[in-house]
């Protein structure tokens, strides 16, 4: 199925429009997509009952949970590379020092 007439289910969707298969071939046909009968009435069958609002939020949410979760990981290797800075300085500093014993 063409990602297309996904996004004109979306965009019928926020705009309030019924989601049929008149509409949803009126946006294909418009971005010049060549789509089959079939994939339009597929999409529309599929959509039946559907709460578009609900899904959207699902589909967002582990992408809203992600990314903190990122954000933290960042943080964590930052500060793994700060003691490792601060382990290799001591080092270095004995290491100067049994020089001049």
């Amino acid at each position: 199925m063409s990602i297309n007439l996904t996004y004109a289910a979306l965009l019928l969707h926020s705009a309030g429009k019924d989601l049929n298969e008149a509409n949803i071939q009126k946006i294909a046909d418009a971005t010049g997509d060549k789509v089959e009968p079939a994939q339009v009435k597929a999409l529309v069958a599929a959509l039946d009952g559907v709460n578009i609002e609900e899904a959207v939020k699902k589909a967002a949410a582990p992408v809203a949970i992600a990314a903190p979760v990122a954000g933290e990981a960042k943080a964590e290797k930052a500060e793994e590379k700060e003691e490792d800075a601060g382990k290799k300085s001591e080092e270095a500093a004995a290491g100067l020092g049994a020089l001049f014993g």
